[in-house]
């Protein structure tokens, strides 16, 4: 069984990542981010990729440290306390673990960029309401050596301002992955007003030309490539939303030590101080989950859709529940823009349904259990 505790190393992580981001990616960065009407911050991401957190997963001899996903999955999660605002998890999880899967020299290309901070990816999946790949129906007609893409998709996260897509489509037997610029003629992106002020967009394919150099692993199949990206991606959001949580609930405790009410702090309340302990209870539980999704992804990928799919739900419930409580016993105050709390519920609504809901991943964990 997975060790349910940080390494030595693991912490030591996560102490720097946490000093840094105190500092350069406070709550009050992405609140100047959202009244100037920002959804990124160039410099913030080059300072990331310096550090060495865009070549997290990037082989060494690309560029990148090759920490491991245990790792990504520790920087994402002190990334969640502060909300910070980068592409780390489309460009530096998912992207560079897709690219991982091929082994050619466009590809060691490609992730020598993402480790540098010099490109940045999103992931064009979603075309319904729900995340569900497995359905897309995005056309890539074949065209002499090449296909063109016609099609829609929405909520690519990262997408109105990233270099690269990797756009899944539909081709004569099955589902292909495809790498293209995304200022290549015929791809017209719509940014979307997200509710958590983070760059989003809609994204329309007319007649796209893709080459077969265009083609990120094999042809109809996509998944051998697409499946271990999404399951990073959806470890390190599940880690992001579980250190949400913890910032969260940090907020709250120290609004239960200076809220007084009768002459008397609310937090030495029995009931509110139950509420609290529970929240704290689950915080942890969920962080386990977390730890032992990463282990497993860096010691036996094959087996790690059950592990993945139960952090992702466990944090999904999590997160919602630090908010909710959050709010509540902030009282009035906690529903004003005004105070901070607001930025955690919504970064939280939209984690929740970005690469797989809670019902998603449930589903996924019973039929893994038989049931």
């Amino acid at each position: 069984m997975a060790k349910l505790v940080k390494s030595e190393e693991e912490t030591m992580l996560a102490d720097m990542a946490r000093g840094f981001l105190d500092g350069a990616a406070p709550v009050s960065k992405l609140r100047e981010l959202r009244d100037g009407g920002e959804t990124h911050d160039a410099a913030l991401w080059k300072e990331m990729a310096d550090m060495g957190w865009a070549g997290v997963l990037v082989p060494e001899e690309a560029g990148g440290s090759d920490m491991g996903f245990a790792a990504a999955n520790v920087i994402a999660e002190e990334m969640g306390k502060t909300l910070a605002v980068s592409p780390f998890l489309s460009s530096a999880v998912i992207a560079a673990t897709a690219l991982r899967q091929v082994s050619d020299s466009r590809a060691n290309a490609a992730l020598a960029k993402i480790a540098s901070g010099e490109a940045t990816y999103a992931l064009a999946v979603d075309e319904g309401i729900k995340f569900d790949p497995d359905s897309a129906q995005m056309e890539a007609r074949k065209d002499g050596n090449g296909f063109r893409l016609s099609g829609k998709k929405q909520f690519v996260v990262d997408g109105a301002l990233a270099d690269r897509l990797l756009v899944l489509a539909r081709t004569a037997d099955g589902l292909t992955l495809f790498d293209v610029p995304a200022d290549r003629a015929g791809v017209t992106r719509d940014k979307s007003n997200m509710i958590d002020a983070r760059d989003a967009a809609r994204i329309t394919f007319e007649d796209v030309e893709a080459t077969g150099e265009d083609v990120l692993g094999a042809v109809d199949s996509a998944m051998d490539v697409l499946r271990p990206a999404l399951q990073a991606g959806q470890a390190a959001l599940a880690a992001e939303m579980t250190g949400l949580s913890a910032g969260a609930f940090g907020m709250t405790v120290e609004y239960l030590k200076e809220r007084k009410q009768f002459g008397i702090e609310i937090g030495r309340f029995q009931a509110l101080q139950h509420r609290a302990a529970h929240l704290w209870c689950e915080i942890e539980v969920t962080s386990s989950a977390i730890l032992n999704a990463g282990r497993v992804m860096d010691e036996d990928p094959s087996e790690a859709e059950l592990a993945v799919s139960l952090a992702k739900a466990r944090a999904t419930q999590t997160a919602i529940l630090a908010v909710q409580e959050g709010l509540q016993m902030h009282g009035g105050i906690g529903m004003t823009d005004a105070f901070d709390m607001g930025f955690y519920m919504k970064r939280a609504r939209v984690s929740a349904e970005w690469l797989g809901d809670y019902s998603y991943h449930a589903e996924k964990i019973a039929k893994a259990r038989g049931f």
